[in-house]
This record gives C-alpha cells, sequence and structure tokens, in this order.
C-alpha cells in the first residue's frame, strides 16, 4: 500500500499544485495531510479549496487554528502587523473548515497476525506546537511512541524531513517504530527549494519486528518560486517570507 503525507503548505499554491501534479503520476492509495493549509503567502483560500476538492483527509496545524484570533477577510478593521495579513485573507467559510478539522488521525493495520498503529499529527501527539526534531534524545522519542502506541508515527511543523527508525524492544524482542517528518510542500527548510512530500509503502510482510518493511520516500518537487516570492513582494506581507522561499531556509 503506497501512502502519500504531505504539511505546511502554507498558502503556497504554486508549489501545492505541483505537489497535486505529481501525485496524479504517484498514484498512492491514500493521501493525508498533516496541517498547516495557510499562513506566510496570499492564497490560502485556493488552497483550502483544492484540499476540499480532491477529498484529502485532513488534520489541522497550529497555524490554521490562528484564524480563530484574527480578523476575518470582512472585518473593516485594518490588520496591526503585515505578518497578520496572511490569516486575514481566509474567508469566513474556510475558517469554519479550519477551526473543524481533526487534530489527530490514527490508523490500525492487521497485517500478518501483527497491529500496527499508525499516527498522524502535526506537531506532536503532545502538542500541535511541539517540534519533533532528528536530533532529540532516544529516549524521548521512545517515551512518546509508547505512551501514544505509534508504531508509525508522521508528523511535520519543523518543515525538514527525516525519517527515523528506534527500537523499543527488550530482552532480545525487537518492535520498531518509525518517526517520519514529512517536510513542507510550500515553505521549506532544509535548504531545498522544492516542495517536499513523503511516500509511505507498507508491503503486505509489514511488521513492527522488520525495520525494512516501512519504506519512505521523500519526493522533492520543483515548482515557480518566482511566482510565490513575488506574490509575497507584491502583497501586505513581510518581504522575508520571499527570502525564505528563494534561499529555504
Amino acid at each position: 500500500m503506497k501512502i502519500a503525507l504531505f504539511s505546511d503548505i502554507h498558502a503556497n499554491l504554486p508549489a501545492f499544485e505541483a505537489v497535486l501534479e505529481d501525485l496524479e503520476n504517484q498514484k498512492p492509495d491514500a493521501i493525508y495531510c498533516l496541517g498547516d493549509l495557510i499562513g506566510y503567502n496570499v492564497w490560502p483560500n485556493q488552497v483550502i479549496g483544492l484540499i476540499r476538492k480532491q477529498g484529502i483527509a485532513t488534520i489541522a496545524g497550529n497555524h490554521d487554528l490562528k484564524v480563530s484570533k484574527i480578523l476575518s477577510s470582512q472585518d473593516e478593521c485594518s490588520v496591526q502587523e503585515s505578518s497578520e495579513y496572511a490569516y486575514k485573507l481566509v474567508g469566513n467559510q474556510e475558517r469554519d473548515y479550519l477551526l473543524t478539522l481533526p487534530r489527530h488521525l490514527k490508523l490500525e493495520f492487521q497485517i500478518n497476525n501483527d497491529n500496527l498503529n499508525m499516527l498522524m499529527v502535526h506537531g506532536s501527539p503532545r502538542s500541535i506546537n511541539e517540534y519533533l526534531l532528528k536530533e532529540l534524545p532516544e529516549q524521548y522519542m521512545l517515551d512518546l511512541v509508547t505512551e501514544f502506541n505509534a508504531d508509525i508515527l508522521c508528523f511535520g511543523h519543523s518543515h525538514k524531513p527525516y525519517h527515523r527508525i528506534i527500537n523499543s524492544g527488550k530482552n532480545g524482542n525487537d518492535h520498531y517504530h518509525h518517526l517520519i517528518n514529512t517536510g513542507s510542500v510550500g515553505k521549506p527548510k532544509d535548504g531545498d527549494v522544492r516542495a517536499c512530500y513523503v511516500m509511505l509503502t507498507i508491503d503486505h510482510h509489514a511488521s513492527f519486528t522488520n525495520p525494512k518493511s516501512i519504506e519512505t520516500e521523500f519526493i522533492r518537487v520543483k515548482y515557480d518560486v518566482e511566482r510565490a516570492a513575488q506574490a509575497v513582494e507584491l502583497s501586505m506581507l513581510p518581504d522575508i517570507f520571499a527570502d525564505n522561499l528563494r534561499k529555504a531556509y
């Protein structure tokens, strides 16, 4: 089974359109979005519209929830800070959609008498704002996946993709856990300006005792970075957001 995972689109329509086009060729069996559809660029409503049109199961990111505190586009009051402009662009219907998104998604696979639990979150199971960075101590990660019974834990938020495998087994009884950061579609921070998403392959021999039975491929997709960067510069958003896109930091 092939499962496509992506997150952190951040209203970057050119990047998201390029990813959707690539997914048409990849033909995954399922697609999930791990949040942060909006923020940092000028196309929040178009991105939300495409997510809904495609019927992509989506969870809320921390930026998505900011719309509860930001004036809607119908309000007459002016935005006090230019960084808030990205949220003011969100329409009323789109805001309602964001505020009703679930916080977690959980899948359970029953393969070869093993139950494999896959948990999808934005930041971490403990907090939507927590960064699960690759360099965090192994014991911290082990405590996390054990607490939430996750054989496969998928998340975004940091915009830095990685796949880390850790073993919680004791006394010779291996139990491997997969921690997968999806990177970012619309605002990469790993020095690669291309959009990023993950293709997760779970085969019929998948097991928590075999670390190689879960395959992860990070797919990078070229898109019109200048179009996205110039849209920022022509808006009320800070110009540094455009620099972030051109340099992927």
